[in-house]
């Protein structure tokens, strides 16, 4: 006979005292760290474990006994079970408080390296509606909520389309209206699953690989050009065209309609064939004057106004006076290279993504640049002594690697070249400060910016600013 599962304990009148990682709220019980989801500094809670080891437990709020003076109403419905924004239940000045104690932290704690005074963080100016990206799935497998659950709602349809639920890899939370993207993101996704029911099209069966509707992706721009990527799981070329005509009817405004059949196990794009419906084959994004080709498997920063903010600092801090020679490591489409090229003698970029580097020469020709070079290929087997004795000693490095931080070769190898300033911009301040703690040996932080490109999130960009010890340089 089995045994009982032994029931987790109620925890009542807690105080919450802080944020830690993932976004997730602090407190402390018997000595025990207890971490929260979905609770603010000051709140005073009843909740239940979810989760209990030695060190720490994890817990959800099932009553809220005293909320704190700094909570805020959510202003999305979806608030809470899709995942994403966190936060919105803290003020943006609460965020950004927050978001700028966990760089400090991560620095000092993990880097364990002299630090100068860290500049205050720069918030967005949009904090609603800024990313210029979203994607989408079609699943059979409507997530219904605990509210649904409990007044026995019955569902015409377990059709949805909208965000995997977290830890949930075929459950799909449907999306009436997601708040990250301009509007028209709202409209179109609503429109498709109208059309989509009305039709009897079939929304995708991830565990029986099966279906008809697959995934979505709206890009946006500046510019006010719109993509729109329909991902097939089959062809059926009727009911293909007659839904993408209804898109391009009833969206004018749509510059380029693609779409992919994707008969693969997952959702990558990047190995797919992507088509043409209707108009171009990429959007263009405007930055300082440069036009910035993007197609449906670029990589380009979310959040585009913001992306104009960090670069113009990494810019600041390379100190460009025309004359250097400047390596962009995890260069990606080649944005910083092209944004900052004007200003110095010649900018090489090295990224791992074969299509990214070939975007990356498609902007430097489409903004007549000419100082450029861009390479691909693993970035530790690219960058090393060859590579420098063919190219030249860099005067300055700009690194923006992703989330891991930079291969400890690639780390090795910058100490080796030996540039007079280094430029770290790094979405994960953790592995940025452990990454900090290897080149500590021969640079010291001159400048640290934090730049907060996804409001209503934990995640911080962050730029660091390294200057060789003992150099005697201007800038």
């Amino acid at each position: 006979m089995a045994k009982n599962k032994k029931q987790l304990p109620v925890l009542e009148q807690v105080m919450v005292t802080d944020l830690a990682a993932e976004g997730k709220a602090i407190a402390k019980v018997n000595d025990v760290v207890v971490f929260i989801p979905f609770a603010v500094p000051g709140d005073v809670v009843n909740l239940q474990v979810t989760r209990k080891k030695s060190s720490f437990m994890e817990a959800r709020v099932i009553d809220m006994v005293q909320p704190s003076e700094i909570r805020q109403e959510s202003f999305c419905e979806h608030f809470g079970i899709c995942g994403g924004c966190k936060w919105q239940i803290l003020p943006y000045e609460e965020q950004l408080k927050y978001k700028q104690k966990e760089v400090e932290n991560n620095l000092r704690r993990i880097g364990k390296v002299d630090l100068p005074e860290i500049s205050p963080i720069l918030g967005s100016a949009k904090t609603t509606f800024y990313r210029n990206k979203l994607e989408f799935t079609f699943s059979n497998r409507r997530w219904r909520t605990f509210e649904e659950i409990n007044s026995a709602m019955e569902f015409d349809t377990m059709n949805a389309v909208g965000f995997h639920i977290p830890g949930m890899f075929d459950k799909v939370l449907d999306i009436n209206k997601c708040w990250l993207q301009d509007d028209i993101q709202n409209r179109i996704r609503n429109e498709i699953r109208s059309y989509a029911l009305q039709n009897n099209l079939t929304f995708f069966d991830l565990r029986l690989q099966e279906g008809f509707l697959r995934t979505m992706m709206v890009r946006t721009t500046s510019t006010g050009e719109l993509m729109v990527i329909l991902v097939f799981f089959h062809e059926d070329k009727s009911e293909r065209e007659k839904l993408l005509q209804h898109l391009a009817d009833k969206f004018p405004e749509i510059t380029s309609l693609l779409y992919i059949i994707n008969s693969k196990a997952n959702d990558t794009i990047t190995d797919q064939e992507v088509l043409t419906f209707k108009g171009n084959d990429c959007i263009y994004e405007e930055m300082e004057g440069l036009r910035f080709k993007i197609g449906p498997k670029s990589f380009y920063q979310t959040n585009s106004s913001q992306a104009y903010e960090l670069y113009k600092v990494a810019r600041s801090f390379a100190g460009l006076t025309g004359k250097e020679l400047v390596y962009d490591l995890y260069t990606g489409t080649g944005t910083i290279a092209n944004f900052i090229a004007r200003d110095c003698s010649k900018v090489i970029g090295v990224e791992y993504v074969p299509e990214a580097i070939e975007d990356a020469k498609v902007n430097s020709s489409l903004n007549g640049i000419k100082n450029t070079l861009f390479y691909a290929g693993d970035m530790k087997n690219v960058l090393n002594d060859e590579f420098i004795r063919i190219h030249g000693k860099p005067d300055v490095i700009i690194t923006d690697p992703p989330r891991a931080g930079m291969h400890e070769d690639v780390v090795k190898v910058m100490l080796l070249a030996e540039p007079e300033r280094i430029v770290y911009v790094s979405c994960n301040s953790a592995t940025q400060a452990r990454d900090l703690a290897l080149l500590d040996e021969k640079y010291r932080v001159a400048a640290v910016q934090p730049v907060d490109m996804f409001p209503h999130t934990h995640h911080v960009e962050n730029v660091v600013l390294l200057r060789i010890r003992n150099a005697n340089c201007a800038n």
